[in-house]
């Protein structure tokens, strides 16, 4: 399916790699081909967007960088960006397939058998057998140590309770097939929130665990993550102890419930009064390399409000950014070193009626073909109390998965 989709200049794949999560419905879902498509630079990018939606009744795929942050919250961004994806991009597909346990469907206008027949002739390929020579990072880790401290100094100082910050990793004048790259990825990493996506040169390779938002009907959702601990697959004691271990651990708890009241707050903006609220708190996922404490929030739309004010009150997502938002951001601006772009952005899809769904573009490499500039992010939540040598381990820890399959 992706084999096929990935022929296309523009291409979504979105695949739940199986997992049984809530309010799952589909298995994968592949957007080919562009008959339409807007490209915006913040600004007045929502508005021009909800144009758009209000002109087309199809199937819409694309994405929101970090970027738009500038326009919903009047700030700048001066840092460099290696990358280069546009701040917002959409793009209605010339084809549709989605596949749901084991049933294949396409597009009703199309050739189902032609296009099924395609999809099942395109043989997945070999593994990836590059291997990038040298993946620096932009921070020692000294510099980040030191940073963090820094930021617990704004705390103290009252301008934040809690920040996500990030470092980037990235390699120069790299030559990969980013299809090959995705694979392994996908078979070291398989999370339910993966996605392959590219812009012609531009391409998002995301193993992503983490669910923005999803609308169904007049209902809305967020779940963010905010606690992880490591997993320890070959000895179930230890696995199971560091499960409990995360449960039951104060700091984790005390920065997700700080996430669950932000993401709160920005669903009360645009929700009935009365409405938004909690479904599940400290909830435990396990993924391949690490447990995770996801949270699910809630609440109820009013009438027809379009989809674009849904964005501006909860764009960009709290889990990646910290609280108070708006100040959060700005340190990000003064200590992180480049752009996150996409990174931290969210990708996924708009319904013909009107639904949506979109990940958090973390655990993730983004690639530009034509630099040959590859690029990873990894963050953790800092508080106050944040152990700033943990906080880096923890870095490290979410970066091991992509580093294994970067270097075959």
């Amino acid at each position: 399916m992706l084999n096929w989709a990935n022929q296309f200049n523009i291409c979504c794949f979105l695949d739940s790699h199986q997992y049984r999560l809530p309010h799952r419905e589909v298995e994968c879902l592949a957007a080919a081909g562009a008959t339409k498509y807007i490209s915006l630079p913040a600004g007045a990018a929502f508005s021009q967007l909800q144009s758009f939606l209000d002109d087309t009744s199809d199937w819409l795929f694309g994405h929101l960088a970090y970027d738009l942050k500038n326009e919903t919250e009047s700030l700048a961004s001066g840092h460099p960006d290696f990358i280069q994806f546009p701040d917002l991009f959409f793009f209605i597909p010339e084809v549709v397939v989605l596949l749901r346990e084991n049933e294949l469907s396409v597009g009703a206008f199309h050739d189902h058998e032609s296009i099924a027949q395609a999809i099942f002739n395109n043989a997945v390929p070999l593994s990836n057998t590059e291997k990038i020579a040298e993946i620096k990072s932009r921070f020692s880790r000294q510099e980040y140590i030191t940073t963090v401290q820094q930021l617990q100094k704004h705390m103290v100082r009252g301008d934040c309770y809690e920040i996500n910050f990030c470092q980037e990793f990235y390699a120069e004048w790299v030559a990969i097939d980013p299809l090959n790259i995705y694979y392994a990825l996908a078979r070291e990493s398989p999370n339910p929130f993966s996605s392959y996506y590219h812009i012609n040169d531009q391409y998002l390779l995301c193993a992503s665990p983490e669910r923005y938002i999803k609308k169904t009907g007049n209902t809305l959702i967020s779940q963010p993550i905010k606690g992880t601990a490591r997993r320890h697959q070959h000895n179930q004691t230890d696995d199971e102890q560091s499960k409990n271990v995360l449960f039951n651990s104060s700091k984790d708890r005390s920065e997700n419930i700080m996430i669950v009241d932000l993401v709160r707050n920005d669903l009360s903006r645009i929700c009935q009064k009365g409405s938004v609220k909690v479904d599940e708190l400290f909830g435990i996922y396990a993924f391949p390399q690490v447990y995770q404490m996801i949270s699910t929030i809630s609440g109820q739309l009013p009438e027809n409000i379009p989809l674009t004010d849904i964005f501006k009150a909860t764009f960009p997502m709290g889990s990646m950014t910290g609280a108070p938002k708006r100040r959060v951001m700005e340190l990000i601006e003064q200590y992180e070193k480049t752009k996150r772009g996409l990174f931290s952005g969210a990708v996924g899809y708009i319904t013909p009626d009107g639904n949506m769904d979109f990940n958090v573009v973390i655990r993730s490499i983004l690639y530009n073909r034509l630099t040959r500039y590859l690029s990873f992010q990894t963050g953790s939540a800092i508080t106050y109390y944040s152990n700033p040598v943990q906080e880096y381990e923890e870095c490290i820890l979410k970066a091991e998965a992509i580093k294994k399959v970067l270097n075959g």
